[in-house]
């Protein structure tokens, strides 16, 4: 398989290298953790040749003597090497059985800098504190971005570049595999439903399988619409599917813990408070959306609304979606003070849908900027204070300003 170098991870991965908290790796399955691992070994093996590193990969047999707490502490304190830095990468830790008392004892003994990834279900951003008593850093991983997809495949025309993006996702092990149906089989069979939904199941012992899938097809037919869990419940019982909204708060629960879907809480940009009751929630991959439903009822300016809120949250954003007198803006995205006012469409060439997407923003009076983002084909522009700049160029980054 190609492999290219990701350079943002990696650069942030290098910095907190000898950090003293627990590095923890999380993201969705298959979204290329392990790689990371093995690349930050090598970046570091290249910038300090006297290091000592320590690797255990539970998804190799090499590893099947040591899967007992006791028996992994043992194994990294044997080959320890005093006066050398000593850093400890463990993947897929949670095949270790108890693998929190070794981790936490083996980062009181402050000898190593630790990096672990772990099963998408198992290792969650909520269980970080609970089960590492020492202090964690979380790095969140997601598939490739669209600048990623350039890197593995390059071209002269990014725009024609996004089209395919669109439809092949971010998920770079379906990238080997020839034809469109294959690469869906292995997104749904492979991804979804063989790791996201095994996962689940097993961590949460869940007993309705067939409602988790009729759950996710749901959630991936109403990307970026407004939805409560007790519409879900109702939709579903409509459709001859036994569910209760205390059961689907569950089961969603479950698929945002697994980094399979993402919540999008709604904002009041007036009164500046956060609304219950209705939230949006997107995938964490469009490619999981094709594989899964194909082409049918496929609107594609959710689907790309649905990219662009995961780059932000790739890009370190708080995402939320704004409300202004009844008025819906896609995305508040919140940085370091910082905040941008986005919407999101497929096409503005028509003046009427032109109009629809710039009303909210107008709408805004206070200073922070307001972006339309569409596949306009041409370079940024400005309407009325508005910048309006095409969905590749803001994808791949190619103005700094975009960042």
């Amino acid at each position: 398989m190609k492999l290219i170098e990701r350079t943002a991870y990696l650069s942030e991965m290098l910095e907190l290298a000898d950090t003293p908290d627990i590095k923890v790796i999380t993201g969705v399955r298959r979204s290329g953790k392990s790689k990371l691992l093995e690349a930050l070994a090598q970046k570091i093996s290249e910038r300090q040749p006297d290091a000592n590193i320590i690797r255990i990969n539970y998804n190799l047999t090499d590893f099947e003597d040591i899967l007992d707490y006791r028996s992994m502490e043992a194994y990294v304190e044997e080959r320890y090497v005093s006066g050398r830095q000593n850093y400890l990468f463990i993947d897929e830790v949670q095949m270790c059985r108890s693998f929190e008392k070794a981790i936490n004892s083996l980062h009181a003994r402050e000898k190593y800098s630790i990096f672990v990834t772990g099963s998408n279900a198992f290792l969650q951003s909520s269980d970080l504190a609970t089960l590492f008593v020492g202090r964690t850093y979380e790095i969140p991983v997601y598939p490739f971005s669209f600048g990623e997809y350039l890197a593995y495949y390059p071209s002269q025309n990014i725009y024609d570049s996004l089209t395919s993006y669109i439809s092949d996702g971010g998920m770079a092990g379906s990238y080997m595999y020839r034809t469109e149906e294959q690469r869906r089989r292995y997104i749904d069979s492979e991804v979804l439903n063989a790791l996201v939904v095994r996962d689940i199941v097993s961590k949460y012992k869940l007993k309705n399988e067939q409602l988790l899938h009729a759950l996710i097809d749901y959630l991936m037919d109403n990307v970026g619409n407004l939805t409560s869990i007790r519409s879900i419940a109702d939709t579903l019982e409509s459709n001859r599917t036994k569910a209760d909204h205390k059961t689907i708060g569950k089961y969603v629960d479950a698929l945002c813990k697994a980094f399979a879907f993402y919540r999008i809480r709604r904002y009041d940009i007036r009164g500046k408070r956060y609304l219950r009751s209705e939230d949006k929630y997107y995938l964490v991959d469009q490619s999981f959306r094709f594989a899964r439903l194909g082409t049918k009822n496929m609107d594609y300016g959710r689907v790309l609304e649905n990219i662009v809120a995961i780059e932000l949250l790739r890009r370190g954003y708080e995402v939320y979606v704004g409300v202004l007198y009844k008025k819906e803006i896609d995305f508040v995205a919140i940085k370091q003070g910082e905040r941008l006012y986005i919407q999101v469409a497929n096409s503005i060439s028509e003046e009427r849908t032109f109009e629809r997407e710039v009303t909210p923003l107008l709408a805004v009076r206070d200073a922070y900027p307001k972006i339309l983002i569409a596949r306009t084909y041409q370079p940024e522009y400005q309407y009325e204070g508005i910048r309006i700049i095409d969905a590749a160029d803001w994808l791949c980054g190619s103005n700094p300003q975009n960042q």
